[in-house]
């Protein structure tokens, strides 16, 4: 199994923070966002390789931080470089993973997480749940509690069996406070899919939330509920919380 990091982005909204620096290397507690996800893939005994996907922009910062972990055998991080030098051009979420399968010919099973998303949750749940369920797509998602917050996100709604029955990504009235984070279970079985989605003209290349939407219309995808504190590091405000909360 492979993981990878979405990390592509440009992060307009955090401005100025993320001018001249990544998203997905800003500080948290004094440690950048990349540390705590990869510290959680470290604990999955499956997973043979992680690359993070980063844009021509950022690319250098990627590497030097990857380094660190690189200096020690083994070396398992991969900065992959899309190509890309603005928020014009970018390849959107879905673009940057058939990017990434593609060259790095990944065929095997994939854990995909976006790289500005923080959680508390140990990764073990949830890989013991994916795996009972393969060949079918397993996502995370979190219980925002509240269907007004949830309408701002992917909301999903589950039947009793947590299998995704609706999906409707930032819906303007939510019909479940359950959300998706980005975190994904792709099994080998179905990494087809990205190519077939982006054929579709009408599919929307930034969103992966839209991708899991898609899917789940077609065939069977589940999802596991995270417990612990989830954050999207989206705009100023939830980054000075999740901030001042892994502070403590």
């Amino acid at each position: 199994m492979k993981a990878l990091i979405l990390a592509a982005g440009y992060g307009t909204r955090l401005y100025p923070l993320t001018k001249k620096y990544p998203k997905a290397l800003l500080p948290v507690a004094k440690r950048p966002i990349l540390d705590y996800i990869v510290g959680k893939i470290s604990e999955v005994q499956e997973i043979s390789g992680l690359v993070v996907i980063s844009n021509d922009k950022f690319f250098p910062q990627f590497q030097q931080w990857a380094k660190k972990f690189n200096a020690q055998p083994p070396a398992r991080i991969k900065i992959l470089n899309d190509g890309t030098k603005t928020e014009h051009d970018r390849k959107g979420a879905i673009g940057d993973i058939y990017f990434a399968i593609n060259k790095e010919n990944i065929r095997e099973d994939l854990l995909i997480f976006g790289g500005d998303n923080l959680f508390e949750d140990s990764l073990d749940d949830f890989m013991k749940f994916a795996l009972a369920k393969k060949p079918a797509a397993t996502i995370a998602v979190y219980d925002l509690r509240q269907k007004e917050q949830a309408s701002l996100y992917g909301v999903v709604q589950l039947d009793a069996d947590n299998k995704i029955i609706d999906f409707a990504e930032k819906p303007r009235t939510a019909q479940s406070s359950l959300i998706a984070t980005c975190l994904y279970y792709i099994p080998e079985e179905k990494m087809e899919y990205f190519g077939t989605y982006l054929k579709d003209r009408r599919s929307d290349k930034d969103s992966a939330g839209s991708f899991i939407s898609w899917l789940s219309k077609r065939e069977a995808v589940y999802s596991f509920v995270f417990k612990k504190r989830w954050y999207d590091i989206g705009d100023q405000q939830v980054y000075q919380e999740a901030d001042r909360v892994f502070a403590h």
